[in-house]
């Protein structure tokens, strides 16, 4: 069980609190590119760590996260003109460029004089991959830019999606790290997702269904083992990546494609659940990239114009009991996505922890935990930079290996653990 107050300090992340602080310590996904395809284009509202913010990219191709309101009379420039290299509130005509700065005050005679006196809070907003990325925190304090291997293979390599989820960022996050959940409520995708069929470490999954859980630490987080037994003296390791502070790697299976996630609060009751797919060695084929679009893998299918997915919390996810029965969906709910979400969800917005009864499948999710609340409480009093700013921690894969029984799974895959530029990934 975990203690009320040290659930609120995890869960809640607006400004001031101690993980909104921390999260402010690294760039993370604020958009997906696509969301701002052109020069000029309209701007869209993004709310993350419960600030309302918009994002636009000006007639010159520079891209702006700003507060999403006038400072003149607080009107939502979500509606302003981009025009100019600049955002100009169509309600008195007040202009802002992608640093915050006001540019232009047409009512005031001493014009440029009195915009030189206004700025709105700003972040900086940068492409790397298919995610634009931002940091939220002290200027003075600004890391270098992430490098994600995700995020730097070229483009033909890689895919990304992102979903709207309703519940707090952290039971979003902590199933990402539970292995022992995937050869229950995803026993049905394992064998029919095209993203995920036909590896033989789903036959170790189906066959050993109580995994033996080792969590190790690492410099920018943890790494989760879930062990399974394999052929005599084997066993079948899956070894999941969190660098902090939500960022996650599945363990691979066969030659499929990498997946991966980033769950970034919106506010302290939603979030965004990032996924990407990617290869290291070679471009997705024109059957995987459609099959991610399509929902399949860790995607989901969205409603068009929107990122929220079609089976949601208000159509109950489109349960089919009858596929259910029959074994097709272990929980009646279609995608590897949904499965995920539909439970997380159903915990509430905010779970209840001094209600848990955990066991020790659940070590990498309390060890997560704890430091995570190490992190913030040590930067909160101390000012110390948590674990994961540095880009040097996020060189990191999952990695699905088969080791003999007396072996070490981080010593004996500690190359298998690391990104290799020119080598695979190490599958089963």
């Amino acid at each position: 069980m975990l203690r009320q107050d040290i659930n609120d300090m995890l869960t809640q992340t607006g400004p001031g609190t101690p993980m909104g602080e921390l999260y402010r310590q690294y760039w993370m996904p604020a958009c997906l590119a696509e969301e701002l395809p052109e020069d000029g284009c309209p701007p869209i509202r993004l709310k993350l760590l419960s600030e309302r913010l918009v994002a636009f990219r000006d007639s010159y191709g520079n891209y702006g996260l700003i507060d999403e309101f006038c400072a003149h009379r607080g009107a939502s420039l979500w509606f302003g003109r981009n025009e100019e290299g600049g955002l100009r509130c169509p309600y008195h005509g007040w202009k802002y460029d992608t640093t915050g700065q006001c540019t232009d005050v047409p009512s005031e005679a001493d014009n440029s004089s009195f915009a030189e006196n206004v700025k709105l809070t700003a972040y900086p907003l940068v492409k790397i991959g298919d995610v634009l990325w931002t940091y939220m925190g002290d200027p003075a304090t600004q890391p270098p830019l992430p490098e994600w291997e995700f995020a730097l293979v070229p483009a033909q390599q890689t895919y990304t999606s992102k979903r709207w989820q309703q519940c707090n960022w952290l039971q979003a996050f902590e199933g990402g790290i539970d292995s022992s959940h995937v050869t229950f409520l995803h026993s049905g995708g394992l064998k029919t997702d095209p993203l995920f069929k036909g590896a033989k470490g789903n036959e170790y999954n189906a066959n050993d269904k109580k995994p033996f859980f080792e969590v190790a630490d690492s410099p920018g987080g943890l790494f989760v083992g879930a062990r399974r037994n394999a052929e005599e003296g084997n066993y079948y390791w899956r070894i999941t990546p969190w660098v902090m502070p939500s960022f996650t790697m599945v363990p691979p299976r066969g030659d499929h494609p990498i997946h991966g996630h980033f769950w970034i609060p919106i506010d302290d009751e939603n979030c965004w659940a990032y996924s990407f797919d990617y290869h290291p060695m070679r471009a997705l084929t024109p059957e995987e990239r459609q099959a991610m679009i399509d929902g399949h893998g860790v995607h989901s299918e969205n409603i068009p114009g929107t990122y929220r997915p079609v089976a949601n919390m208000d159509n109950d996810y489109l349960m089919d009991r009858e596929a259910q029965k029959r074994g097709e969906f272990y929980s009646g709910i279609k995608g590897i996505a949904i499965q995920d979400s539909s439970l997380q969800e159903s915990m509430g917005p905010i779970v209840d922890r001094t209600k848990e009864r955990l066991v020790p499948a659940d070590s990498g999710i309390i060890k997560a935990r704890q430091k995570l609340y190490r992190a913030a409480k040590a930067l909160r009093d101390n000012g110390v930079t948590p674990p994961g700013v540095d880009p040097a921690h996020h060189h990191v894969r999952s990695a699905a290996v088969v080791l003999p029984q007396e072996e070490a799974f981080l010593e004996a895959a500690a190359e298998d653990v690391k990104v290799r530029p020119g080598v695979g990934v190490s599958s089963v």
